[in-house]
């Protein structure tokens, strides 16, 4: 009897089969982002890249997808996101073939074991599994001190200071990196007393319900609860910033539901807290763009004013909040 011919060898684009899965998933969506950043830099159409929401997501529906061939482009892309690990087994049989014009990219919202079928099926197509472990102890350490130098110019005192008042959440940890980032970025001084004041640590409920109470527009709770903040020993202009930081959120919240972006798919963009993300996503609905922008105007005048000494800082915090 003849031999059955060898299977052809796959060409390297074929082997641009890529899982991503564990209980890490910020470092999941990260590894996400910049693997589609890479796959999409050579497509010319909108065409090339089709993304599928893991939820109720059908082998059917994916096989068509991961067959279809390139129109204009000279691959195709295409993403999966979310996956339940309790449905990722029944995506497997999907991927008995995937032509190498075909990039596909699966993340899945949990871990997968090394024996799961989908996992399998991506290592049959000649790709591979990279699994994203929750980071612990050193390696969290690591990690936010690496992410404070390389992402956020910051020093590794202000990571070891973070991660000792933060939740052992990547989300959470960047998130506050970049609110102190974000704070030196405005010329400000940043001193450990301001670095404590800006974290969650600092106060972070008090100036959370403020804002709260600043959108759509300010209530007179608003201004108790300033009040009550400057009596406490925060700085009126860090409250300020605070309030614009928050509004500057608002405001891109808006641009995106302006794009018809949902909840969901704005809360994975963002690199703030999901529950923070959502609180905006709410107010938002409610304000229009020019109030907001409006808003983070009427704020940088009053920190102008308050460094050029034109008023006074605390009676200024209250002449803001009725001008909002």
């Amino acid at each position: 009897m003849p031999r059955a011919a060898p299977r052809p060898a796959r060409s390297s684009s074929a082997a641009a089969v890529l899982l991503l899965h564990g209980e890490e998933r910020f470092l999941v969506d990260e590894r996400a982002r910049a693997t589609l950043k890479d796959w999409t830099a050579d497509l010319v159409s909108d065409f090339g890249l089709e993304t599928l929401d893991g939820t109720g997501l059908t082998p059917a529906r994916l096989r068509d997808a991961v067959v279809q061939a390139p129109f204009l482009d000279p691959h195709r892309v295409v993403y999966v996101r979310n996956v339940n690990p309790a449905r990722a087994e029944g995506l497997a049989a999907a991927l008995d073939l995937v032509p190498p014009t075909t990039r596909l990219l699966v993340t899945v919202a949990g871990r997968l074991g090394a024996t799961n079928k989908l996992a399998k099926a991506i290592g049959a197509a000649g790709g591979k599994a990279e699994e994203m472990p929750r980071l612990v102890r050193r390696a969290l350490s690591d990690w936010a001190t690496k992410r404070a130098v390389e992402e956020h110019g910051l020093t590794p005192a202000i990571a070891a200071q973070v991660v000792r008042v933060s939740p052992a959440d990547l989300t959470v940890i960047d998130s506050e990196l970049g609110k102190i980032a974000a704070y030196k970025a405005s010329g400000a001084k940043v001193t450990n007393e301001v670095v404590a004041e800006l974290l969650a640590g600092g106060r972070e409920d008090e100036i959370f319900r403020l804002n709260d109470h600043v959108l759509p527009h300010p209530t007179a709770h608003a201004f108790e609860l300033a009040r009550n903040l400057v009596r406490s020993g925060v700085a009126p202009t860090l409250i300020a910033w605070r309030m614009a930081r928050h509004i500057a959120i608002v405001l891109e919240v808006k641009a995106r539901q302006g794009r018809g972006e949902s909840l969901q798919v704005v809360q994975q963009e963002m690199a703030e807290h999901p529950f923070v993300v959502q609180k905006a996503f709410d107010v938002a609905q409610q304000s229009s763009e020019a109030r907001l922008e409006d808003a983070l105007k009427k704020i940088r005048d009053y920190e102008w004013e308050v460094k050029s000494g034109q008023v006074d800082a605390d009676l200024g915090l209250d002449v803001l909040l009725a001008r909002l």
